[in-house]
């Protein structure tokens, strides 16, 4: 397939991964001169993709001197190590608790097989390729690493995950925020502009965590937030408040089942669906219903499993 991209000026460039359907997920360029960074990677299968992106703006793959995933979930990572590998001369630059999974993917492999099965994890993602340790830098909190005179930095961002980090460009004021500024799929903007709400993935969701990083993104007064699901928003001072209130009332929808461990991801995920049915119909989404919860089903079961473990987390450490 062609690749789809979005030129967003300053030298960005927004990427659909093609990951389950258009707009889905993304992953970014930045461009600077001759030498170019890529946040996020997409998949395995993606990475085709990128290549063809790096022909067409007149770049090659030896111009890439950054391959920067926010965090090592697989729509976001799992096409680093391909990536790196047809990059040779990119650096990896990660977060620490990330790095080791970059390195020796096989746990992370491993996992997603158990969950997808092999044929699904195949048809998915791919593979996973590791990353020589070598060519791994482990990212720290407010880190700044230099792309042909452009400054991009770092930021160490948990909540969503507990090995998630940001990247904020000072020369666009664009930061690329991966799941820490939420997801606001394009089939849900109105003219109230984007509908936004967290994803509580498994397995590291932390609602105090993901406040602070929050507070950590605001303070850098960026010009536009850079989703990996899906594209750039504008309105960040508008979305932040509903974001804040999606962590809150996802925990307190957990908290509400904490006693009731049976069935309890079933529980979780009607009541997900509800909550977020409910959100669209006032934000003035005018779609049916069988049609939003179609484009919503992944989020749905991940955010009630991510926020099962998290309880299952805060059971074992009352014992």
């Amino acid at each position: 397939m062609a690749a789809r991209y979005e030129d967003l000026g300053n030298g960005v460039y927004c990427i659909d991964t093609d990951l389950y359907r258009p707009q889905m997920a993304a992953c970014y360029l930045v461009r600077e001169g001759d030498e170019a960074a890529f946040v996020d990677t997409g998949t395995y299968h993606t990475i085709p993709m990128l290549m063809e992106v790096l022909a067409d703006l007149g770049l090659t793959a030896e111009q890439v001197r950054y391959v920067i995933p926010t965090h090592v979930h697989l729509d976001h990572a799992g096409g680093a190590g391909e990536l790196m590998a047809r990059c040779p001369n990119a650096t990896m630059l990660v977060h620490p608790k990330g790095a080791p999974h970059m390195i020796d993917p096989s746990r992370l492999q491993a996992g997603a097989t158990a969950v997808y099965g092999e044929e699904g994890f195949a048809k998915d993602y791919g593979k996973l390729i590791p990353v020589p340790e070598e060519r791994v830098v482990i990212a720290q909190d407010g880190q700044a690493i230099d792309l042909n005179g452009r400054t991009l930095m770092f930021i160490d961002t948990p909540g969503h995950a507990n090995h998630h980090g940001c990247i904020f460009d000072e020369q666009s004021r664009y930061c690329f925020t991966g799941d820490t500024f939420g997801i606001a799929y394009r089939e849900f903007v109105t003219d109230r502009g984007a509908w936004i709400f967290a994803p509580t993935t498994p397995v590291a969701f932390s609602p105090q965590d993901w406040q602070r990083s929050l507070d950590k993104l605001a303070a850098l007064n960026p010009a536009a937030m850079l989703l990996t699901h899906y594209g750039r928003v504008t309105d960040v001072h508008g979305l932040l408040p509903t974001l804040r209130a999606s962590v809150e009332n996802l925990a307190q929808l957990a908290l509400a089942e904490e006693n009731a461990p049976e069935r309890r991801v079933d529980t979780l995920k009607e009541r997900i669906f509800c909550t977020w049915l409910e959100e669209i119909v006032a934000h003035g989404v005018s779609l049916p219903e069988r049609d939003s919860r179609e484009l919503l089903a992944v989020d749905a079961t991940l955010n009630a499993q991510g926020l099962d473990v998290w309880l299952q987390r805060r059971a074992k450490a009352k014992t």
